[in-house]
């Protein structure tokens, strides 16, 4: 049996019975020193020895001599005759030292045999200890590997999320930057159209603006005629123009020349770039006399709500109206207005 020691897990456990081994290898000792001692002692006679001389002759070297037969070999003289209770005591003493001999020789195998036991068990407990050791060095290897595993791929997930977030940031500022481009494209072209439709209106204007003038100077060499024959009434305001322009009615009457300055003041305000055939909208004016714009409604739309809204701004756009020849505005006129083309 062996007990594990609860201080330290990498030391192995001390060994149960070890002091007991000793005390019997001990007391073996002890007996195989005295089985040696009284054995030697309990030699009671010690046996006589046998003494005998043996003589040569020293050969003549001078002469050759033949070389006589072997002589017969005399048989050996017999051993001396012991007395019997020295033989029995030394077969005793020898089997005395037999038996100690092989006490001593089982006690040194049962020593042999315990220290191998204790030096198995100690080299047990080692690879044991060194194998507790590897697994916890592995655990800790592969929680270390593990967590690693997982930082990275927390970080593998937050770059793609990044990535992924930069690439919606991407994808949003080129939709974007598409979307300007298309607005500054249809700005642009509404400003082509807004200036080609102006230069349009610029010259229909002045075309108007001529034939106005004509017309306005034939009627005041008309009227200028009546009032040398002396007859004929003043006549009243009978229009502000065509395309652009309505009549005067109520209140102070406009000059002739009235319906071309509200046509220069409306027309250049007129933002228009769609259709142009059969529109015709009618803007009824309220001013002060000071041109003050006071009101401005629609009397009678053209089918387009597009183009009335964009009538009617132009009229407000307008603010103030200008004076008449006797520096006063109209308190109230229509203007007819429709697209240039």
């Amino acid at each position: 049996m062996t007990r594990k020691n609860p201080r330290s897990p990498l030391q192995p456990p001390r060994e149960r019975g070890t002091w007991r081994a000793f005390a019997l290898a001990l007391v073996m000792h002890v007996l195989l020193g005295l089985f040696l001692y009284h054995g030697i002692q309990w030699q009671n006679s010690t046996p006589e020895g046998a003494e005998a001389e043996l003589w040569t002759d020293v050969p003549d070297l001078s002469t050759p001599r033949p070389v006589p037969p072997p002589a017969p070999v005399a048989p050996a003289p017999p051993p001396p005759v012991q007395d019997e209770d020295a033989d029995i005591a030394l077969q005793q003493q020898k089997r005395r030292q037999e038996e100690a001999a092989r006490a001593a020789q089982l006690a040194e195998q049962q020593r042999l045999k315990l220290q191998q036991q204790q030096e198995a068990e100690a080299k047990r407990q080692q690879q044991l200890a060194a194998q507790q050791a590897a697994d916890l060095a592995a655990q800790k290897a592969a929680k270390a590997k593990q967590q690693q595993e997982q930082q990275a791929a927390e970080r593998q997930k937050q770059q793609q999320l990044a990535d992924q977030k930069k690439q919606q940031q991407l994808q949003q500022q080129k939709e974007e930057q598409e979307k300007q481009a298309q607005l500054d494209a249809q700005k642009k072209a509404d400003a082509q159209k807004a200036a080609k439709a102006k230069a349009q209106a610029d010259a229909k204007a002045q075309a108007d603006a001529q034939a106005k003038k004509v017309d306005q100077e034939r009627r005041a060499r008309i009227a200028q005629m009546q009032g040398l024959a002396g007859g004929g009434t003043s006549a009243g305001g009978d229009g502000l123009g065509k395309s652009g322009t309505g009549s005067g009615a109520g209140g102070n009457a406009a000059s002739a020349g009235y319906a071309e300055k509200v046509q220069r003041r409306v027309r250049p305000n007129i933002i228009w770039a769609g259709e142009t055939q059969g529109l015709e909208t009618v803007v009824s004016v309220r001013c002060a006399p000071t041109g003050t714009l006071l009101s401005a409604t629609i009397v009678r739309g053209s089918g387009n709500a597009q183009w009335d809204d964009a009538a009617l701004r132009a009229v407000q756009r307008s603010d103030p109206m200008p004076l008449d020849t006797n520096g006063k505005t109209p308190a109230t006129f229509t203007i007819t207005l429709r697209p240039a083309g």
